[in-house]
C-alpha cells in the first residue's frame, strides 16, 4: 500500500493526514512534509496516524524526530490515532488499523513521549486533552 499525506491547516495548526504504511521505504516522506512545514515556519503539527496500517521502527523513529525537531523549536507535536481497534466504524475508516501504531509505540514503551488525540478537532482545540497512555 502506497503511503499518501495531506496536508491542511486548522487555526495555527498544521495537520498532515498520513494513510498507508510508515515503513523504512515512505518514512522519509514523511520525515520531508514535517520538515518542510517546519521550515516554512508551522510550529505546531498534528501527524493523524488513524488511517496508518502498518509502522515499522524507521516509522517510529520519524515520529521520535518529528518530536525531537518541534521542541527544539518551542513547537508543539500532536499524534491522532484511536485508543482502541474497536472504537473503528462508521466514520471512522482506519480505526482498527490506527490502532496499530497505537500498539506499536505502546509496545516499544514510547507511547507516553506522545500527546495523543482521538481526532483531528480534539487534537486542535483550545482545550485539547490528550488520551491517557
Amino acid at each position: 500500500m502506497m503511503l499518501k499525506v495531506e496536508q491542511t491547516e486548522q487555526a495555527a495548526w498544521t495537520i498532515l493526514h498520513i494513510r498507508g504504511e510508515l515503513d523504512l521505504v515512505s518514512s522519509p516522506e514523511v520525515r520531508r512534509r514535517v520538515h518542510d512545514a517546519v521550515a516554512t515556519g508551522r510550529r505546531d503539527l498534528v501527524l493523524d496516524l488513524s488511517e496508518v496500517v502498518f509502522c515499522d521502527s524507521s516509522g517510529v523513529g520519524v515520529l521520535i524526530a518529528s518530536r525531537r525537531l518541534l521542541r527544539s523549536c518551542r513547537g508543539r507535536l500532536r499524534l491522532v490515532l484511536p485508543a482502541r481497534g474497536e472504537e473503528a466504524g462508521p466514520g471512522r475508516p482506519g480505526g482498527a488499523d490506527g490502532s496499530h501504531v497505537n500498539r506499536v509505540l505502546a509496545a516499544l514503551g514510547v507511547r507516553r513521549l506522545f500527546e495523543v488525540y482521538e481526532d483531528a478537532d480534539a487534537a486542535t482545540g483550545d482545550e485539547a486533552r490528550p488520551l491517557s497512555a
